[in-house]
């Protein structure tokens, strides 16, 4: 499982749907369909869940691995104990800080998680969190599946996909008790649910509500973003255990969930079959999971950001970096532009851009909507395949570092479009130099735009995040090289009656992010 609270996450170790599993003989599914009708609840009404869990429960295992983790040891601490010093800072008998020179030493760890046989021949879905390295240096060395009469398994991983969090195992066994995905793009919200997992290393358990949210995001829009929400009891171990409708189906893989304390309180999400299916079904035949990519990094339209475009909020999205050579580019796309529909479909926050277009056919040719300069056009994209999480990372830039600040100028020596820039903006900016970029370590020599020496507290920049050190690229679309020059864009958009300016501001060698604030005095 995952949880996510405001903003912090951590792990919880504890396209159109495909039919996945085939029929071994005469042998069906647990859910085949009619197998189980006479044990469902009257839909609206359920009187018991216990003959459907009867039916289901033989399907869903119980998923733990045996981990190695290499630590560094100091020679005058007890193994255990160097990370109570880390985090106290006492020192240790050696003299250090935690830290020594008595090499490593390798500790013993695992994770417990839950998951579903997909088939009599014994394919189960699960988490990749679930069979993943639980820290930095830490080996997976085995993989054990537990059966409901507690008959255990050694799994071998058949492939995973980091992007949606999934993986596919295969334990050696042959008529085995399976469950098919169903079409959870026909579920409704307020419908019954039954989720069946290994909460807690409890084992096998039962639990039951209903679907609270549709389409929900809880990571910022990615391609896979796109959760059910239910308040039906899912805690530490839940992770890749199935989410089951009424009638046996299952819809979603339990995976996340929100909670201050780390245990359940009612607001948990699984994964849809309509997203995992595809991907299941591609890493069973040994094939990476296809989905489109356009080359372009995103970000929401967000009530300040859309005020300063002169557009509606929470519809589309605004490009604020497009990858050189890939098919945005070669399209036409720029950065600024806002996107608000693709292959006729509009992007909302319930559908977002990356997810729309990660459902495209690679290679296939769709239009796209945007707005540029308060102008709508539409240019056609040939999709292309989505890169590795890595080769992503390569893509995208550099991780962002805490840049040192600047010399602010005394107030004799700021010239007129710096104060222009305090009175309208909240902040002081001078032009970016090739010596005060090497102070910010600014390593792109490309970066142009005007450097922000100070910051009012008290203004709607600051409160938007901006930062001493900020380079503003650009205000409104337009370049920003000199203090005059951003005075100027602020100036032109108060005189067209706007009340925010959009800035594109780069912080280190980190992608550009727009931020829309307020220039109402």
């Amino acid at each position: 499982m995952r949880y996510v609270y405001g903003i912090t996450a951590a792990l919880l170790l504890g396209g159109s749907a495909a039919t996945l599993a085939t029929s071994v003989g005469a042998q069906t599914a647990q859910n085949e369909p009619g197998t189980i009708s006479a044990a469902t609840p009257r839909p609206g009404a359920p009187m018991s869940f216990a003959d459907l869990a009867a039916r289901l429960q033989p399907a869903v295992v119980n998923i733990s691995t045996r981990q190695s983790i290499q630590v560094s040891r100091n020679p005058g601490v007890p193994p255990g104990f160097e990370e109570f010093f880390r985090r106290f800072g006492g020192r240790t008998p050696q003299g250090g800080q935690g830290e020594g020179d008595g090499g490593t030493v390798t500790q013993r760890g695992g994770s417990l998680g839950s998951g579903f046989i997909i088939s009599p021949d014994g394919y189960i879905v699960t988490n990749n969190h679930v069979i993943s390295p639980a820290r930095g240096g830490a080996t997976v060395e085995e993989i054990t599946v537990t059966m409901t009469d507690r008959k255990e398994y050694q799994a071998r991983l058949i492939g995973r996909d980091v992007e949606s969090d999934l993986a596919l195992l295969k334990i050696e066994a042959r008529g085995l008790p399976f469950v098919r995905f169903g079409d959870s793009t026909r579920t409704r919200v307020g419908e019954w649910v039954v989720a069946i997992g290994n909460p807690f290393g409890l084992g096998g358990t039962v639990t039951a509500g209903i679907v609270s949210a549709l389409h929900r995001s809880i990571q910022g829009g990615t391609a896979y973003d796109r959760y059910i929400q239910t308040d039906a009891s899912i805690n530490t171990g839940n992770s890749g255990g199935p989410m089951f409708d009424i009638a046996g189906n299952v819809i979603g893989i339990n995976t996340a969930l929100i909670s201050p304390t780390g245990g359940n309180v009612g607001i948990g999400f699984a994964i849809p079959a309509e997203q995992a299916s595809p991907v299941i079904d591609a890493l069973r035949r040994g094939q990476r999971p296809q989905r489109g990519y356009i080359g372009v990094s995103l970000q929401p339209l967000d009530e300040s950001v859309a005020q300063a475009l002169g557009i509606p909020k929470d519809r589309g999205e605004l490009i604020r970096g497009v990858t050189a050579g890939g098919a945005a580019e070669r399209a036409g796309i720029q950065q600024g532009d806002v996107i608000v529909r693709v292959a006729g479909r509009e992007v909302t926050p319930d559908e977002s851009l990356a997810f729309i277009v990660s459902q495209q056919p690679v290679g296939s040719r769709v239009p796209v909507d945007l707005i540029r300069n308060g102008r709508r056009q539409t240019v056609n994209v040939v999709v292309a395949q989505r890169p590795t999480t890595e080769e992503l990372a390569r893509l995208n830039g550099i991780e962002t570092e805490d840049e040192p600040g600047i010399r602010q100028q005394p107030d004799n020596e700021q010239s007129t479009g710096q104060r222009s820039a305090r009175a309208s903006l909240g902040v002081t900016v001078q032009t970016l130099t090739p010596e005060i970029a090497r102070t910010l370590r600014i390593t792109d020599p490309a970066t142009r735009g005007v450097v922000v020496a100070s910051v009012d507290p008290s203004s709607d920049a600051a409160t938007k995040g901006v930062q001493q050190g900020d380079v503003i690229v650009s205000i409104n679309q337009r370049s920003t090289r000199t203090p005059e020059e951003a005075a100027a864009a602020v100036e032109a958009a108060r005189s067209g009656g706007r009340q925010s300016v959009l800035l594109l501001v780069r912080r280190g060698n980190a992608p550009p992010l727009y931020v829309g604030v307020d220039i109402r005095r």
